[in-house]
């Protein structure tokens, strides 16, 4: 056997081992696939949350200096059925920006657990979702089962 077959055998074999033990995957199921007998991931995150409507203020820093966003999730069967924000604007700018983010949240969280949320850019708006991601953060606390 010459060296190159050699190299390729030894590579392949180390190849085949490598697949057949991706990610600890059960015979007969592909990788990234969902185990049906798996938790749902909101109970593998942080646990269950009791229903109702929970408010909390989010801060962050703008160019402006410190801003504050209102945030009111509604629960209902452990996920976000409503969402609200109230715009705390220390300026026109933030007005702007906490507006469009008022009006492009609720797309972007609705049907989804509380610990499924964080969200990074909404409708343009960038910094307006550290202060709600703040403000999520207390809720979760407030709402915890």
């Amino acid at each position: 056997m010459n060296i190159s077959l050699r190299k390729s055998v030894v590579v392949g074999i180390a190849g085949l081992s490598l697949a057949g033990s991706a990610a600890g995957c059960a015979p007969g199921q592909a990788s990234g696939s969902p185990d049906a007998s798996a938790p749902p991931p909101a109970a593998a995150g942080g646990g269950s949350y009791k229903d109702g409507t929970y408010s909390a203020d989010g801060n962050y820093v703008s160019p402006n200096g410190n801003e504050t966003v209102g945030v009111t999730l509604t629960l209902a069967n452990g996920t976000v059925s409503d969402v609200q924000i109230t715009q705390h604007p220390s300026n026109p700018n933030t007005r702007k920006f906490q507006g469009e983010f008022a009006g492009g949240i609720k797309s972007q969280i609705a049907g989804k657990s509380l610990d499924e949320i964080k969200v990074s850019k909404v409708a343009g708006s960038s910094l307006t979702s550290g202060g709600f991601n703040q403000a999520v953060q207390k809720i979760k606390s407030e709402a915890q089962a």
